[in-house]
């Protein structure tokens, strides 16, 4: 019931996702460029060579592999790092462990260790509590920390942050995946190179997003520490993500790599988040949770006006209890998308106090 009232509240614009939005124009030119005659199929051709390229010119050195999904990119990346008696630290809020409905558990058999991360971002400290029986056949053994880039929460790491939990793991044995579903937002918000806060910081497996950042479907898994990519190949079959017209995701990515805009779409996205984030806060009843780093706000809404907003702009409430929202622009969010929100949100709450003052 809930999902049929999520879908028919759906309007044109919305702040619920950034996969809600569509396909971006110049994505759509270069599926279109590539649609033409036969080549050969399962990544074989010109156009997936080239989006590998523009892919390591940006990150950095690394064993590159397209597939459908982030979960997908997450589960496969993290099955190339750890067997299953071994574990995966990861925050509490990750992806992986939230919203991926058990699949790293399930298909590598790991245990994913969370740790409290009330503002999404991992520590050190954090990541110390869970080293512990180290040997001890009865536990299982932590092998990788995952972090989320930007956070389940709309901050962002900084690379000396990144580098910090990068040198623990590797002074410990252990690994660090990075989930960049939002990588592109954490950049632009940065203004830092894509390297800087990946290879260069010590990551040695990536799940690089693209479709929250403007393509139709598509996903990559790059492996810096390229002995982690022995046998990915097979992983990725097994995992049934091989396509067999994988020109049509190489082209997405090389789309995003053409004038820069992977850095156009995320800081159009960041510059709306932040406009969103000040109007929102201007509102008497509505409070920001988190810092406005990345396309992410989080906010408390009176709980009494939810389901009258949601009747226009659909928006998901991330915690029932504190009435606390969280709203997603994209690279489609317009300014008039902001401020008619925010009008929406001012006029439900100050309609509301005025039924409360005349009963």
């Amino acid at each position: 019931m809930r999902e049929e009232q999520q879908t028919n509240a759906r309007t044109e614009r919305s702040f619920a996702s950034d996969n809600w939005a569509g396909a971006h124009p110049e994505v759509l030119a270069a599926l279109a460029a590539v649609n033409g005659g036969h080549l050969p199929s399962y990544g074989r051709d010109p156009f997936t060579r080239d989006a590998i390229a523009r892919i390591t010119a940006e990150v950095g050195d690394g064993e590159v592999f397209f597939v459908f999904s982030g979960t997908a990119a997450n589960v496969l990346c993290l099955q190339s790092m750890v067997r299953a008696h071994q574990a995966v630290i990861c925050a509490d809020t990750a992806h992986v462990h939230t919203s991926e409905c058990g699949a790293a558990e399930k298909q590598i058999g790991c245990k994913l260790l969370p740790i409290p991360a009330p503002h999404g971002k991992i520590t050190v400290a954090g990541i110390e509590a869970h080293m512990h029986h180290l040997g001890d056949e009865h536990h299982v053994q932590p092998r990788a920390i995952s972090i989320t880039q930007a956070t389940e929460y709309g901050t962002v790491y900084t690379a000396r942050e990144i580098g910090v939990i990068a040198d623990f793991a590797h002074t410990n044995g252990l690994l660090l995946h990075m989930d960049g579903a939002r990588l592109f937002n954490a950049a632009a918000a940065l203004g830092v190179p894509l390297r800087a806060i990946t290879r260069d910081a010590g990551v040695d497996a990536l799940s690089l997003g693209g479709t929250k950042n403007g393509l139709i479907a598509g996903e990559a898994v790059v492996f810096f520490n390229e002995r982690l990519a022995d046998d990915f190949e097979f992983r990725r079959m097994q995992g049934m993500q091989l396509a067999s017209k994988m020109r049509f995701i190489a082209a997405q990515f090389s789309a995003l790599f053409t004038n820069g805009l992977w850095k156009r779409n995320a800081a159009h996205a960041n510059r709306m988040a932040a406009l969103l984030g000040e109007r929102l806060k201007a509102i008497p009843g509505v409070e920001l949770t988190q810092a406005v780093e990345a396309n992410a706000v989080f906010a408390t809404i009176p709980a009494r006006i939810v389901a009258s907003i949601q009747e226009s702009y659909y928006f998901h409430i991330w915690n029932e209890a504190a009435s606390e929202a969280r709203l997603i622009t994209s690279f489609d969010t317009t300014e008039d998308d902001v401020a008619e929100f925010a009008a929406a949100v001012r006029e439900a709450v100050t309609q509301r106090k005025g039924e409360r003052q005349w009963i």
